[in-house]
């Protein structure tokens, strides 16, 4: 699961109808929702342009701030990623259940990860996801990014993922079933990669895969766990951030089929 912590919140556990079109948000008053009140889909409608806004307005009142990613969570669907019994509770700030003991990350970590990224520089052009799960946070990069990779460890996540991600038009992202910890060696090297589970270190193999320059930014830790960003600053050398606490489902290796 992933928690943020500076919320105080104990959660479970990670597109447009058109993929091309992006829906602008800066001209929303930013006290449009109190973050602690809940989205209600029976007032705002789930597929409703206002209910997706609503959830990036907490974001922003949360101390997201890159309009570009907010932005992209303003363009894609969450509800089309989670299973029907959850989806009126897609736009809440929480982490979900989505099989096989894993979650869909809670839109706050999804939009903090991703603005890690992207904040102080240019929009990396090439990312690396590991650990696709249903597909959202692909989905959302790939409303950011020019090429979307993904890795998932488990088959049948793998297979719901790619699923989701074709049927809400996202064809272009390239999915691969393999270990994560090992990258995705034959399309490096990576602007950036995004790692969404937590090990006791980040893999070697995943920084040998970023580009000069390029960042990554993953949870790191066992029981206490914080995101972490690093940079490439040379060949042979890393810079590292240790961000937020928060609390991700263990990185792990091998397969699962």
């Amino acid at each position: 699961m992933t928690v943020r912590k500076p919320l105080g919140k104990d959660m479970a556990g990670f597109k447009p109808a058109n993929s091309n079109t992006r829906l602008s948000i800066g001209g929303v008053s930013s006290h449009a929702i109190a973050p602690s009140q809940p989205i209600q889909s029976q007032n705002l409608g789930l597929n409703s342009e206002r209910s997706r806004l609503a959830m990036v307005q907490r974001l922003r009142q949360h101390g997201i701030s890159n309009e570009n990613v907010l932005n992209a969570m303003a363009s894609v669907l969450r509800h089309a990623f989670v299973d029907q019994g959850l989806a009126s509770r897609a736009y809440e700030d929480a982490a979900l259940p989505i099989g096989h003991s894993q979650t869909i990350s809670q839109p706050w970590v999804v939009a903090r990860m991703l603005s890690a990224l992207c904040d102080g520089r240019q929009i990396p052009l090439k990312v690396l996801e590991i650990g696709t799960g249903c597909g959202y946070q692909a989905a959302v990069m790939n409303q950011l990014f020019n090429q979307v990779f993904t890795i998932e460890r488990i088959r049948a996540l793998y297979d719901i993922g790619r699923e989701h991600l074709q049927k809400q038009g996202y064809r272009q992202v390239r999915s691969f079933f393999g270990d994560g910890m090992l990258g995705w060696p034959t399309h490096a090297p990576f602007d950036g990669i995004v790692v969404a589970a937590a090990g006791l270190a980040i893999p070697q193999a995943l920084l040998d895969q970023l580009a000069l320059k390029g960042r990554l930014i993953a949870p790191e830790g066992s029981n206490n766990q914080h995101l972490v960003l690093i940079e490439r600053v040379s060949p042979t050398q890393w810079k590292r951030e240790v961000l937020e606490a928060v609390r991700f489902v263990p990185l792990l290796s091998g397969v699962q089929r």
